[in-house]
């Protein structure tokens, strides 16, 4: 602590919480996940540097909020400590308060700034009622060899018309016992991003079949492929 004009002033310590989004706490909104953290930070009791003004709340922010439904394996949050903590007792008292679903299981030095962030690798496990494993692999192995692929897309100026095909990063394709797992990098930064669903959008509109996705975003990365730290 240090006094600047004779008043006490805190040194902030800024920390990047990872956390796991998983089970029924993937249909949770960014929203709720925003109001969840908060929660479970006030009943910590936990030294966190608090916004001023007539409402104080716990300073946080999300590198990139997840979509609705996805499972998330390494999400993050920064904060800012009035003092250090250890890390094993910061976890163990935001587990306390946090949801069946969303669990912290490290606590960092912020490295990269979110605003880095450009891709996104996805595991997408798709399933479908009406058609075998191994037909949809062939369906999805034809969607991803076409010269384009075209799909709506919906933003702030309405629907528009893209061909997400030349956004297509790496990715890899296997059938499995009872469903198809695609491993795919897609653009996810503020400016650029390819939302995954919108590439199972494409593979049921090509072929006139509904089909069940399991969305788990495993990392970020930056221009570079260098993965968010």
């Amino acid at each position: 602590m240090v006094l600047t004009n004779g008043r006490a002033v805190f040194a902030l310590k800024s920390v990047r919480v990872w956390y796991k989004k998983d089970g029924a706490a993937r249909y949770i909104s960014h929203l709720d996940v925003n109001r969840v953290m908060t929660r479970a930070l006030q009943h910590s009791k936990l030294p966190i540097w608090h916004t001023e003004g007539f409402n104080p709340h716990p300073f946080i922010t999300f590198a990139l909020p997840l979509s609705l439904g996805f499972r998330g394996v390494k999400e993050s949050m920064d904060m800012r400590l009035l003092e250090e903590v250890p890390e094993q007792e910061l976890i163990s008292k935001l587990n306390q308060g946090l949801p069946r679903g969303i669990e912290v299981y490290k606590v960092t030095e912020p490295v990269m700034k979110p605003g880095k962030i450009a891709y996104g690798k996805f595991d997408i496990k798709l399933s479908s009622d009406a058609k075998t494993p191994e037909e949809l692999f062939f369906m999805l192995r034809s969607l991803l060899a076409q010269d384009t692929i075209e799909v709506e897309k919906h933003g702030k100026k309405g629907v528009k018309l893209i061909d997400i095909k030349p956004q297509l990063g790496d990715y890899t394709l296997e059938k499995l016992e009872d469903c198809v797992q695609l491993v795919i990098t897609l653009p996810a930064g503020s400016v650029n991003n390819v939302n995954p669903s919108l590439l199972v959008a494409a593979l049921e509109n090509s072929n006139n079949t509904e089909v069940y996705a399991d969305i788990t975003r495993l990392d970020v990365f930056d221009e570079e492929g260098k993965s968010f730290e």
